[in-house]
Order: structure tokens, then C-alpha cells, then sequence
């Protein structure tokens, strides 16, 4: 009986030393690890540069270039000037280097018609024939004071149109003032006005700077169909 017994303990022996050391056991063991894993297949070695670009810092974005707002600018006219005030405005605005942006252009004033009494010999003579027109109830005029041709003239009244002044000296006449004539105005000479276009704020600084050296001078914008010219 002794000797069944250690018989049976050396077999219990044998079979655990195989099952925990023998083939089956290890690749058992193996399986079991494998098994472990979380989608093994997927795993790959990452090369060093791999490595390196996930665990650099992100860049930071680049402020977008700043884009300048654009410089408004108007078109601009200064005059009017006699002749030999134009010349000297114009050499004033070379300087500035306006080149294409620079024009000019010549107005002749508007030639009309005007009613008056031809000029009397003084200046006395003058105030006399006021008085008689204010006895007839006129009392729109002006005397001209300076002119050569036409001092101590008596005007009675500027107009744009032939019938204008017609009917002026009609209602005149009709008063009882009988020296009363009408005829052209002669019409002065020409202004120069200089046109700038696309003049920036600091160009129209210049220019009413300019202005203050030729007295009677006007720094304006131009008219809508000067803009589009």
C-alpha cells in the first residue's frame, strides 16, 4: 500500500511538471499574452522623424499682411487768373510734379447787355440826374466811378438776354427817363482756371497754401461734368 501510494504521488508529479513546463504549456502561455493585446495587428514603429513631427509644437498662423486703405482724393480747380497772374500760378504749381494730373482750361465771362444813361461830364452832373430819376420813382442804379470810357456813366440795370434789357429801358421810358440808352457789355478778358485731378488731401493743403499768394484766388471742387472729363 505504501509503495501504490508513492507510486501515485510521483505520477501526480510528472503530470504537473508537463503540463506547467512542457511545449503545449508554453504556447498556451504565448497565446494567452497575445490574446491580451488590443489590436495587435495594428501596430507600427514610428521612424524618428515620425516621432519628432508629434511631438513639435503647432506653429503659430502669420498675421495677414496689412492692407493699406486707399487715399481718397478729389479733383480740384484754383483760379481764376488774368493772364499774368496764370503764368505766374503756373510756375508756382510746377514744383509739385502734377504732370497728366494737371489741365487748364480758359472761360471768357458771359457777354450780356446793359441799360444805362452815357456818361455826364462831372461827377456833379452825375448826382443831378440821380436826383431827377429819383423823382420819377427809379431807383435801381449805380453810377460808374473809375472806368476811363465809362466814368460818370449811370447804369440802370445788367441783363443776360437782348429782350431783357429791352424791356427795362421800355419800362424806363415809360416813367419819363429819356436819356436812358442800352447796349453790349463789353466783355473782359479771359480767366485761367487750373484743374488737379485726383488730388490727395495733403495736394489740396498745397494748393489753398498757394492761393494765399494771389489774392481774389478760390481753391473749389470741380463740377460733376469737369469730374468726368
Amino acid at each position: 500500500m505504501r509503495l501504490l501510494f508513492f507510486i501515485l504521488l510521483l505520477a501526480n508529479a510528472v503530470f504537473f511538471a508537463y503540463s506547467r513546463f512542457g511545449p503545449g504549456a508554453q504556447a498556451s502561455g504565448d497565446a494567452q499574452i497575445i490574446g491580451q493585446q488590443l489590436n495587435a495587428q495594428k501596430i507600427r514603429l514610428l521612424a524618428p522623424e515620425q516621432l519628432s513631427a508629434l511631438t513639435r509644437k503647432p506653429e503659430a498662423p502669420k498675421p495677414a499682411a496689412a492692407v493699406a486703405a486707399p487715399v481718397a482724393t478729389v479733383c480740384l480747380e484754383w483760379g481764376g487768373f488774368l493772364d499774368a497772374d496764370a503764368a505766374r500760378a503756373g510756375q508756382a504749381l510746377e514744383p509739385l510734379g502734377l504732370g497728366a494730373k494737371l489741365t487748364q482750361r480758359k472761360q471768357d465771362d458771359v457777354s450780356g447787355f446793359w441799360v444805362y444813361i452815357p456818361p455826364l461830364a462831372s461827377r456833379q452832373s452825375a448826382t443831378q440826374k440821380i436826383g431827377e430819376l429819383k423823382r420819377l420813382g427809379v431807383d435801381d442804379y449805380f453810377v460808374v466811378p473809375d472806368d476811363p470810357k465809362w466814368r460818370n456813366a449811370i447804369s440802370l440795370g445788367i441783363f443776360k438776354t437782348e429782350d431783357a434789357a429791352k424791356a427795362r429801358l421800355a419800362a424806363l421810358r415809360a416813367k419819363g427817363v429819356r436819356s436812358a440808352t442800352m447796349g453790349a457789355r463789353e466783355t473782359p478778358p479771359g480767366r485761367t482756371y487750373f484743374q488737379v485731378r485726383d488730388a490727395t488731401p495733403a495736394l489740396a493743403a498745397k494748393l489753398n497754401e498757394l492761393k494765399q499768394g494771389f489774392p481774389g484766388s478760390e481753391v473749389h471742387d470741380c463740377t460733376a461734368d469737369e469730374r468726368k472729363g
